[in-house]
């Protein structure tokens, strides 16, 4: 097996694949699930989406952790990349009111001309490949409301078995997409429960775990590409059919709300949320 195959799911390049810069899945969840959580993204990959919950969800704190530390250094790049993209002045209310040179008020700006103006002040796409990407301030110090990309950090770790130091507070959202098969077969029944048990012991009462399974007839590809993979799949009696009964009965959570799928292709997969 090469250093570079993945059996972990751990694909360079994943969002070349999938749509990235407003992940549909995401559209799918409740539009306030995100709003001042503290959120866990397992398997995070290269962290488009951990950053896009971050920029654009109105989410307190994000984590993101995947077993691949290339990856992980990715993802610190992508947040910086975003940054540099990112308005560096959002305009509030206020922003829309503007005054002559004696102080005397004028006509309020339309939103959308409030935050063209703005949006000028950002950084130039060409710039960043010409340049590099911005560098990120430092976050205000005893800020505890903090915005994006202070707001989003990367861990590199094999969660299902150690966890990473922010798990000490419990989160709001743990988001586990498109990662179930890579631990099943990684770690076989006994794995994809313990990670399942984990992801109920780290979130708050109330708290979302949001699930997109792969199908089983994805396995039998997937299994090719490792001896340790193919050997593993043997020991595998759980289906992905099983995962709410053992989700429900045997980890705690309610019952599974069904959101639907999106994607396209061999990317078409279920979005479910249980709740603790």
């Amino acid at each position: 097996m090469s250093e570079l195959t993945p059996v972990h799911g751990n694909y360079r390049g994943y969002y070349t694949k999938r749509p990235s810069v407003r992940d549909p899945r995401l559209a799918l969840l409740p539009k306030d699930i995100f709003r001042s959580a503290r959120v866990l993204d397992v398997g995070c990959n290269e962290g488009w989406v951990t950053c896009e919950i971050a920029q654009s969800w109105d989410a307190r704190e994000v984590v993101g952790v995947d077993i691949d530390d290339s990856l992980v250094r990715a993802a610190w790049r992508r947040r910086r990349s975003v940054w540099s993209q990112h308005p560096q002045h959002s305009p509030s209310p206020d922003d829309s009111e503007s005054y002559d040179e004696l102080g005397r008020p004028q006509k309020k700006l339309k939103s959308a001309e409030a935050y063209e103006n703005s949006a000028r002040h950002s950084f130039p796409a060409a710039f960043e490949h010409m340049f590099g990407p911005l560098a990120i301030p430092p976050a205000e110090p005893q800020t505890t409301n903090r915005q994006f990309p202070h707001n989003v950090s990367f861990r590199t770790a094999d969660w299902v078995k150690d966890g990473v130091l922010e798990d000490r507070d419990e989160y709001d959202v743990v988001l586990a997409l498109s990662i179930t098969k890579w631990i099943h077969l990684n770690d076989g029944d006994d794995g994809l429960k313990k990670f399942f048990r984990r992801a109920y012991a780290v979130l708050k009462p109330g708290g979302a775990f949001v699930l997109e399974p792969q199908e089983w007839e994805t396995y039998s590809k997937a299994k090719r590409m490792d001896a340790r993979l193919k050997e593993n799949a043997k020991g595998i009696c759980l289906r992905p059919s099983d995962f709410e009964r053992i989700l429900r009965r045997e980890i705690g959570f309610a019952s599974a709300e069904h959101l639907g799928q999106t994607g396209k292709g061999g990317f078409q997969r279920p979005i479910d949320i249980y709740r603790k």
